[in-house]
């Protein structure tokens, strides 16, 4: 995924913590911010509860493979945060796609395209 794609600064994580609305399930919790732009931004924060920066890192990895995958499927005007629990450490990739699907679903993100 582009850079563009992603949420760097402090200030914009920030404006999205606090004006915009949340979702969890055990595994991640979604913050999203609407905004008037042509695509979404994607912001991933992994605490040091998870583990440590290997394990961090590796988390971030799948989950922003996951986003790819689902990248045509989502709302193209916000700005969403997605915050990793500690179980999300030890799943697989199907397994983390499969959480991700049913917090973005839950917190109307995903929007399939018509086929």
């Amino acid at each position: 995924m582009r850079k563009s794609y992603r949420i760097k600064r402090e200030s914009d994580f920030s404006l999205v913590y606090h004006q915009g609305e949340n979702t969890a399930n055990r595994q991640f919790v979604v913050y999203q911010l609407s905004k008037e732009q042509k695509h979404f931004r994607i912001g991933i924060s992994v605490g040091k509860k998870i583990g440590n920066a290997v394990t961090r890192n590796y988390v971030k990895r799948r989950i922003r493979q996951a986003i790819y995958e689902l990248k045509d499927d989502l709302r193209q005007d916000v700005d969403f945060i997605i915050i990793a629990r500690k179980p999300s450490a030890n799943m697989s990739q199907h397994e983390i796609k499969q959480s991700l699907i049913h917090v973005l679903k839950l917190s109307k993100l995903l929007v399939p395209k018509d086929a």
